[in-house]
């Protein structure tokens, strides 16, 4: 289906945070060390924003998103949830640059008091307006943290035999490594991506290091790491543990996609801002990298997703079109095929095959990943405890005394376990708990994210 065939309703869009600071991970649990963004990195958000703007706010553009505000940014229809776990703030900070590409200053932006003054927002009309996912009480964007079946996963990946052939196959290439690596140890395929992590970032920001390296180490050391964290990060299997990152995800999508689809709600956008990681997973999961190999590498900086809503020009059920832009290296997006098919797809398909895999409470996450205490498994494990007490009580009292007492623990259990579910976000009023809201629309609401 062509751009003339169709109409663009509403996009998914997944980005990659912009170029950072070294950023160590354990390569058995993925547990981080914490990072920094840096200038680049904040230009290259920006760029992409303005790139995205560009397809999709531009009136004359065959992308433009129908019915959108183009010029002031209205939270009605736009939702975006950064990642504020790996990498600190470093994506947080990605997403606000990103942002203000997308939806730049603008005069307009303001508000007039009851005593009549107009104020401007501060730079010309600032807006920016996200969520921030944290990991201790949200899965939603880092599925595989404190995962024990996903390390133990990990674990057997890295005793497989085609890890261990891999291993043996770039021996030299770890042989000759060292020298380079600045004392550091572990020079092995398990520590790969730590060690191709500090050469590609020493390769931008260091001169003294980028003049010495042979020109073949670096796309070597990307290469590996690729294959490392593709297996790691996907599994052969839908419902494989190697997947849970984008299992996790999921939910959120299905959430956005019913709303764009929906005449009667205003959502158009619904962006996720992550890490690396789950690229691999969306590619492998929709079958993207059957149909396009090179899907298996590693995104650069700033590498966005676009799944475009679309409503065809003969009526019908809205389809989804796949667009990637691999950083600002690439000029612009390319579409690519998946689910074993070419060009655009039913949405049905894409829920209907995803669907029965997706993770979609903070509890089925811990029963996925055998967690009773982090990540807010703890307090529903406690609630669970809470409902089992109840069931069990006996107490050797007349019909009518047991009736009132059963019913008062009830009621108390029932209220425990509801200010817990509140609490730790499996049930909520408004907001997700376990999110913050960044916001420059609201004095009350407080940002720890800076440009």
């Amino acid at each position: 289906m062509s751009n003339s065939d169709s109409t663009v309703i509403g996009v998914i869009f997944l980005i990659r945070h912009g170029d950072r600071q070294g950023f160590y991970q354990n390569p058995t649990n993925y547990n981080p060390a914490n990072t920094v963004i840096t200038p680049l990195g904040l230009r290259e958000e920006f760029i992409t924003g303005e790139y995205l703007r560009n397809v999709y706010l531009n009136a004359s553009s065959p992308s433009f998103i129908q019915g959108i505000n183009s010029t002031i940014a209205d939270p009605n229809q736009i939702t975006v949830v950064a990642d504020a776990a790996g990498e600190g703030g470093v994506i947080m900070n990605s997403a606000e640059a990103l942002l203000q590409g997308f939806f730049p200053p603008n005069a307009n932006y303001s508000t007039t008091l009851a005593n009549g003054t107009i104020v401007e927002a501060p730079l010309g009309g600032y807006q920016v307006s996200f969520e921030s996912a944290l990991a201790e009480n949200d899965v939603s964007l880092e599925g595989w943290t404190s995962c024990a079946p996903f390390d133990k996963a990990t674990s057997e990946f890295y005793q497989s035999a085609e890890f261990n052939q891999t291993a043996q196959d770039n021996a030299d290439f770890f042989t000759n490594l060292p020298q380079y690596l600045d004392g550091r140890s572990d020079v092995n395929l398990e520590n790969m991506w730590n060690i191709f992590d500090y050469m590609n970032v020493n390769y931008i920001h260091n001169a003294t290091f980028r003049s010495k390296l042979p020109p073949t180490l670096l796309p070597q050391a990307r290469n590996l790491a690729a294959f490392h964290e593709y297996g790691v990060f996907t599994s052969p299997q839908l419902d494989g543990i190697g997947n849970i990152g984008f299992r996790t995800m999921l939910p959120g999508i299905f959430q956005g996609l019913s709303s764009i689809t929906n005449s009667s709600d205003p959502l158009k956008i619904y962006y996720n801002a992550i890490a690396y990681k789950s690229f691999f997973t969306l590619f492998r999961m929709t079958g993207a990298v059957d149909q396009s190999p090179q899907l298996t590498g590693l995104v650069n900086y700033a590498a966005s997703v676009s799944i475009e809503v679309r409503q065809p020009s003969s009526g019908g059920e809205p389809v989804l079109r796949l667009q990637f832009k691999n950083g600002t290296e690439e000029d612009a997006q390319t579409t690519f095929n998946w689910f074993n098919t070419s060009g655009d797809i039913p949405v049905s398909t894409f829920t209907n095959y995803l669907a029965p895999v997706a993770i979609n409470s903070t509890a089925d996450w811990c029963t996925v990943c055998s967690n009773t205490q982090d990540r807010g498994c703890g307090a529903i494990s406690a609630a669970a405890s809470q409902a089992a007490i109840a069931d069990q009580v006996h107490q050797p009292i007349s019909p009518v005394g047991a009736g009132f007492l059963g019913a008062g623990l009830a009621l108390f259990v029932a209220l425990c376990m509801l200010g817990t579910l509140f609490f730790i976000g499996v049930l909520s009023l408004g907001q997700r708990k376990g999110r913050t809201r960044h916001n420059q629309r609201s004095s009350t609401q407080s940002s720890d994210v800076r440009a």
